[in-house]
C-alpha cells in the first residue's frame, strides 16, 4: 500500500469534522455527481474538492495531479501537509487516487472504504454500504 491507508466511512467523517484543514475529495466523474449525489460538508463549513479519477467517457484523467493543484490541494513541498480523503463510488477508483497522490507527495492521503454507494449487493443493486447509505450528509444537485 502507497497510501496512508483505508478508513470506513465514518472514520472519514470523523477526520473531517475533527480537523479543519482535511479535505475531501471526490473523484467520481461529473455524471455520478450530477445524478447520484455528492458529500456534503456543509456543517462543517467547508467543500468538497471535485476532480475526477476518470473521465465520463471512462478514459483515465491525465490531468489529475494538475486539477488537484489548481483545487489548492497540492504537497508539503508547497506547504500543504493536510490529510486528505479520497472518495469514489465503491472504494476502488480513489486507492488509485490516494496512490498517485502519495507518489506526488500530497500525504498523507486516505481511500474511503466502501465509497459513496458501495459495490453491487446480491440483487444487482448498490447503496447498501458508502458514505450515503450510512447517513452521513449529501445532496443532489
Amino acid at each position: 500500500m502507497g497510501y496512508a491507508g483505508d478508513i470506513t466511512p465514518e472514520a472519514a467523517w470523523a477526520l473531517l469534522k475533527e480537523n479543519p484543514e482535511a479535505v475531501l475529495v471526490d473523484v467520481r466523474t461529473s455524471a455520478e455527481w450530477k445524478w447520484v449525489g455528492v458529500p456534503d460538508l456543509t456543517e462543517l463549513e467547508r467543500d468538497v474538492v471535485y476532480v475526477e479519477w476518470t473521465r465520463s467517457n471512462g478514459q483515465h484523467n491525465d490531468d489529475f495531479l494538475d486539477e488537484l493543484a489548481a483545487a489548492g490541494v497540492t504537497g508539503p513541498s508547497e506547504g500543504d501537509n493536510r490529510p486528505v480523503v479520497f472518495l469514489c463510488r465503491s472504494g476502488n477508483r480513489s486507492i488509485g487516487s490516494a496512490e498517485i497522490a502519495t507518489e506526488a507527495g500530497i500525504a498523507p492521503s486516505y481511500n474511503v472504504l466502501d465509497g459513496f454507494e458501495g459495490n453491487l449487493d446480491e440483487h444487482g443493486h448498490r447503496g447498501g454500504v458508502g458514505w450515503r447509505a450510512i447517513g452521513l450528509p449529501w445532496r443532489q444537485s
